[in-house]
Parts: C-alpha cells; structure tokens; sequence
C-alpha cells in the first residue's frame, strides 16, 4: 500500500476511571486474547501498511511491553517496521504531546523522511476490521485533501463523545461539530484518516506555527472549508472503548455469535501477541454457559454470560454473571458476582459479593495480597 500507518495511542480518558490507572487505553485488553490495539495494528498489517509509527505517552508501559516484539502483526522486516515514539525532550522541545496533533508535529522527522505518499492516521482505542486501501481508492477518486472515516452511531447518549459530522449527497463534509452536547445527527468520525503525506507535514508545520495541538479541532474543522474533506462510510462493527460502559458493552458484543465469528473466524484476522499458556481447565461441577473463558483459566464454578481473560481461577461455589474478567485474578470460594469489570491481577476474598446495580456497572478493585488467607 502506498501509504505509512500512524496510531495515536498516548491519550487517557476520565471516562474508564480506575481501569486507566495502570495502563493506556490502547492497552485494554479486549474480547479474552486481545489488546485495543491489535485491531488497528492488524487493519495496518493486512492493508499491506509496511511502516507504522505508534506515538505513545500516558502510562505506557504496558503497551511498550505488548509491543516489544513487532513479529506478531508481521512487522519484524527489513524495509519498513513498527516504530514506537514516545514523548522526547530535545533542545528545541521540553513540552510532552499537547494532542493529535502535537504528537504528529513532534515527529515530523519521521514523515519528512519517509517516502510513502499517503498517510492513515488512526487511534489505538477501537475495535473493528478495515481495508485501508479501499479509504485510499475512495479519496483518490473524490480527489479529497483529507478523508475521514464515518459510520452511524444509533445511541444518542454515547454522541456527545465524537465528533458529529454532515455531508452533502457526494460525501464532502460540510459540518464537523466535536463532541456536542447536543446532536441531531448520527453520522460519527472513526477517528481514521487518510491524507496526503506533504499535505499533512505542511498542515502540522501550520499548527506549530500557530501553537495548536488538536487535530480535529485545529486541522479538519479549522479546513473544513478551505479543504476536500470527504466521508467515507464504514457499515462493519466498530465500537470505541474509551469509557467504561463502551468497554463493557464491547467485550459483551464478542458474546454475539455473528460478532464472534467476524472477528475470530472470517479473513482477515486480527493478530495479537500471544503467551505461552495450557487451555482452560473446566473441573467437576464447573458450569459455564455463553461465556468467553481464556487460556490459563481454572473453573470451579458457574460462569454464565461473562468474558474472562486469561489466567483466571474461579474458586468453589462461585457465581460469576454478566462480567469481564481482566487478566490473573484470583476469585476465592463462595463469591457472588454480577455486572461488574474486575481488574487485572486482582485478589476476591472468599465470601465476597460484589454486583453492579441499577443498570451500571460496578468496576472491581481488589488490593488483597493473594498469598494472605488460607
């Protein structure tokens, strides 16, 4: 593909709460096997995107371990590669990404040496499959200067976190309001755009200039009428998670059978790093029913509409509904749980009763020393 991939992956968001505390959003592990950003690592990699850049910042380190090894997503080559760049102090900088935007500015040595003539900028924090090279076909056939990818969004509470955009009949964007607190609209950006390379360097040169950081804000609304902005139209499952409820309700999707088998079973795959873990050990009077249990799990007891990520232990008695389970928990005999997100590395004392109420869901944090109770 004749275009360099770029992820924004640096950003938080108040909206996860305390499941933010300890890593990035674009490493949120999603759906048992995966991490957030495997899903636009994979859309790069089988678009034939040979060079990607990851810009990376807030509370990165285990999305620098995740990405540690480029093999999995088919980037360990010779002639382009995965390259990671976090924040940097130089001589002419001190500041850390101020937004989208700086954070491609900060950077523009990286573009300005690359060869590629397009570039497709996404964020590391949504789940979906994409060929990026029907986007490149759409925008150079409509002759854009920016494309954005759109798709509607039916809920009318979760607009105000996008940005809702108008079209004429051809696609040509004409309204761009970011994040509305009140929207009549459904028509959303993915947050995934394609541009010209020397457009975008010359675009983010500007914004320098200028001392603006935000590309939405100060690049596609600022342009929207001086510039070819088009839409293009993605009608296949895509879901942001960068709130708690969007999290949840995500990895309850992958419970759908036909989600499922998109993303598990239909060309192209969604590729991640994989551990060295035994399948998961269902033991007398285990009972699990339309659940996700991951590699390294142990059941002892009944588990029924939940994702469970890997290396979980479900003691004896145990009920667990309508919950996410994040990575190495340890849940003690006779606990009841029910629509809640427990994190990661967490300890449930035996006896425990924790349940989402009144339609929300409760997120679990448990500071207990595993090792302190028989």
């Amino acid at each position: 593909m004749r275009a360099l991939g770029i992820i924004l992956a640096g950003g938080n968001s108040s909206r996860m709460h305390e499941l933010s505390n300890k890593r990035a959003i674009a490493a949120m592990p999603v759906a048992g096997s995966y991490r957030a950003i495997d899903f636009a690592l994979s859309s790069m990699s089988n678009s034939h995107v040979q060079k990607v850049a990851v810009l990376t910042q807030y509370n990165s380190r285990s999305l620098n371990e995740h990405l540690s090894s480029s093999k999995w997503w088919d980037y360990g080559r010779k002639q382009g590669g995965l390259f990671v760049f976090p924040p940097t102090v130089t001589n002419d900088n001190g500041f850390w990404y101020r937004g989208t935007a700086d954070a491609m500015a900060q950077n523009l040595t990286f573009l300005r040496n690359s060869h590629e003539p397009y570039a497709v900028i996404t964020s590391g924090d949504c789940v979906y499959k994409l060929d990026y090279n029907k986007v490149l076909e759409y925008h150079i056939e409509k002759k854009a200067d920016i494309t954005v990818v759109t798709t509607e969004l039916a809920m009318d509470d979760e607009r105000s976190r996008f940005g809702v955009i108008e079209t004429e009949e051809d696609g040509r964007i004409i309204g761009f309001q970011e994040k509305p607190l009140l929207s009549s609209g459904s028509l959303i950006s993915t947050g995934i755009y394609v541009v010209r390379r020397r457009q975008l360097i010359e675009m983010l040169e500007q914004t320098v200039e200028e001392e603006r950081f935000d590309f939405v804000r100060d690049v596609l609304i600022r342009y929207k009428d001086a510039k070819q902005i088009y839409s293009y139209k993605m009608d296949t499952y895509w879901s942001n998670i960068a709130s708690v409820e969007s999290y949840y309700r995500t990895n309850m999707d992958f419970l759908k059978r036909d989600i499922r088998d998109y993303f598990y079973k239909q060309y192209p795959d969604v590729y991640s790093k994989i551990d060295d873990l035994p399948p998961a050990k269902y033991n007398p009077g285990a009972v699990v029913k339309n659940s996700l249990i991951s590699s390294g799990c142990i059941i002892n007891g009944v588990v029924e509409n939940s994702v469970l990520f890997k290396k979980i232990f479900v003691g004896n008695n145990c009920t667990i509904k309508n919950c996410v389970i994040l990575n190495d928990v340890h849940i003690g005999d006779n606990t009841y749980l029910e629509n809640c997100i427990v994190e990661s590395r967490d300890t449930i004392r035996p006896n425990s009763t924790h349940v989402g109420e009144d339609g929300k869901i409760k997120v679990v944090v448990e500071k207990n020393d595993r090792y302190a109770f028989g």
